[in-house]
């Protein structure tokens, strides 16, 4: 396998266009219709196909997915110029196909369009795949009050009832909150929820950006299925104090960012411009032309590490997240068929306990500049 993303999508380039070429015609006559993949062989050049399964939450809200998700957020919303809807929904198809269950969005990306993709694109899998979605931020017909929070009992009741339109599904499988709001208890955000679940419009609910005593006093309203929140190798706060809580009550944990953004990829440097108007790294420190020259050392860590194991720093980034624990989840999300490839190949790339720790001890040499977030975003995160 290549030693880097750039090589990888080279490699995979002529596969790829032959496998997306059919789902985005069939997506182009009717959305409902998709195309089947060529059986999985044993060839080298076979289509990934993920098989491995993880459980996120325990007991009766527990959640069997692929070890492996998929973020749809940055499909239309804050990752920059993407390919036409079709495209997407065409990339979505083969995500499904190839075995991918959990599929996460939210109704403040766009907002609301990406729901409306997730809940077009998925509605031929709809018995197969699990697709998440949050609330908990004030959108009013369509418009959102930046900075806005709201986890009022009347709002998440009505946010429940129009994702489920847009979703295009009977129940949410798994209903996050959003942002913690401040204003509202955290046992009434989960009695709320607890509710929906009683009425059959829910299924499990989640909790995202939360620290170890807020999913404490939620999940003794209502049992947590999963916890989401950033981590990657850039961004490891959560080690401390939430996973142990995590493990002690069997909560599941679904990294978003898990390759910071693309950043773990290698494609991006100083002069990569983030000026679209639909791209949110434009306004995050630690995607400055200075942090970015700074931080790429850790990707050189990553591309050595990977390179003696046949594998890119995207899946050494990926199979070490996965290697932390059973109950955890990555959601990486891509506009490309050959970044899905790569991604869900990762899966394959089991590192031992020591190759955990040999990857760990070379990275905490490296200072990593820049905050996650401008100081205004990171007062809605518990970390």
């Amino acid at each position: 396998m290549p030693s880097n993303r750039r090589d990888f999508l080279k490699a995979s380039a002529a596969l790829g266009a032959v496998a997306c070429v059919p789902a985005i015609v069939g997506s182009a006559v009717a959305a409902q219709q998709t195309q089947p993949l060529p059986a999985t062989t044993s060839s080298s050049m076979a289509l990934p196909v993920i098989t491995q399964r993880r459980t996120l939450g325990s007991g009766d809200f527990s959640m069997e997915v692929s070890a492996l998700g998929f973020g749809v957020m940055g499909m239309n919303y804050n990752r920059g110029p993407h390919p036409d809807r079709a495209a997407m929904i065409a990339l979505l198809h083969q995500a499904a196909e190839r075995g991918v269950t959990l599929f996460d969005t939210a109704q403040i990306y766009g907002p609301l369009i990406n729901e409306e993709l997730a809940g077009e694109a998925l509605y031929p899998y709809r018995d197969k795949v699990s697709v998440t979605t949050k609330f908990g931020h004030r959108i009013v017909d369509g418009k959102y009050f930046e900075g806005e929070l709201d986890s009022t009992p009347a709002n998440i009741r009505r946010v429940a009832e129009e994702s489920l339109k847009r979703l295009r599904v009977e129940t949410i499988e798994l209903f996050y909150q959003h942002r913690l709001d401040p204003a509202v208890p955290i046992e009434d955000v989960a009695g709320t929820v607890k509710d929906l679940i009683q009425e059959g419009k829910v299924r499990r609910f989640g909790l995202c950006e939360v620290g170890a005593q807020t999913i404490r006093r939620a999940h003794a309203v209502q049992p947590v299925t999963a916890v989401q929140s950033e981590y990657h190798l850039m961004w490891r706060g959560q080690e401390a104090e939430v996973f142990p809580v995590l493990q002690e009550l069997g909560i599941g944990f679904v990294p978003y960012s898990p390759l910071n953004r693309g950043f773990l990829g290698g494609a991006i440097n100083e002069y990569t411009r983030f000026d679209s108007g639909n791209d949110n790294r434009a306004t995050l420190p630690r995607f400055t032309p200075e942090a970015i020259r700074a931080n790429l050392a850790l990707v050189e860590v990553l591309n050595a590490f990977g390179r003696a194991r046949g594998a890119t720093s995207a899946q050494v980034a990926l199979a070490w997240m996965m290697a932390k624990a059973p109950w955890i989840v990555p959601i990486p999300g891509t506009t490309k068929l050959a970044h899905l490839d790569e991604n869900l190949r990762a899966a394959d790339l089991a590192l031992t306990p020591d190759e955990v720790q040999e990857l760990e001890s070379a990275i905490e040499k490296i200072e990593i500049v820049g905050d996650r977030y401008p100081p205004e975003q990171q007062r809605q995160v518990e970390g």
